[in-house]
């Protein structure tokens, strides 16, 4: 079943909605999926329903409410790339994980269970940023971008994170890769996959982007990291 969600902010400030797609029976867990700069848009929705077919409350949530509340984006139009490119500069990173750190809370709320976070572009900065505030209990990043300037808060790691990295990304080069790597290779609760000569997006649901054989041992992975972590 799918529906939408209001989840209110944690400082009370205002509320936003969230794309909640509901397993058939008793969620096993919930899944927060962090989108990427394209909003809440058709793939990410798909990424929800997938979740809840396996047994997971999912819920997807507008993090650019703030700038304009339901932007949904192609990443195959060129206009419209450069409109999330637009949104991206404008958005307070910050204030999108206190928003979904109360997508969590909701998530756990409505499901009973653990809750687990996976994030796309930058949702999978976000998923990183995430895994180090908060008390999510378990994180997935996909093509996380600008993770080198984030290494300084790898210390509040304290639940399992797995982030997917495209060898060949045009947004993520081969020097920073190497920095997660320098970074996070010897962190005890973080898991590095990469996939060589993938680019950036290769795990999307639909559209050019999309690299099948990539984005299924991906997405294996990712499954069976929240089958033991979350349920």
């Amino acid at each position: 079943m799918m529906t939408r969600l209001q989840i209110e902010t944690l400082d009370g400030s205002g509320t936003f909605s969230a794309y909640r797609a509901d397993p058939s029976g008793t969620p096993r867990g919930a899944i927060v999926v962090i989108q990427e700069i394209f909003g809440v848009n058709e793939g990410i929705r798909r990424k929800c329903d997938h979740f809840a077919s396996l047994g997971y409350l999912a819920l997807a949530p507008d993090l650019f409410w703030r700038l304009e509340p339901g932007i949904e984006l192609d990443p195959d139009v060129e206009a419209e790339f450069k409109q999330a490119l637009d949104w991206m500069g404008k958005f307070d990173q910050d204030k999108g994980v206190a928003d979904i750190e109360a997508t969590i809370r909701a998530a756990r709320e409505a499901s009973g269970g653990k809750v687990g976070v996976t994030g796309y572009c930058l949702g999978g900065r976000l998923a990183y940023m995430t895994a180090a505030r908060t008390d999510a209990d378990a994180s997935v990043g996909y093509y996380a971008v600008g993770i080198d300037g984030l290494l300084g808060e790898k210390h509040a790691i304290a639940r399992p994170l797995m982030l997917h990295i495209a060898g060949d990304d045009g947004f993520v080069p081969a020097p920073v890769q190497a920095k997660m790597h320098e970074g996070l290779d010897d962190h005890p609760k973080v898991t590095l996959h990469d996939y060589p000569g993938e680019d950036h997006g290769f795990a999307t649901e639909m559209g050019k982007r999309r690299s099948d054989a990539a984005a299924r041992l991906a997405d294996s992975r990712t499954e069976a990291f929240f089958a033991e972590h979350i349920g």
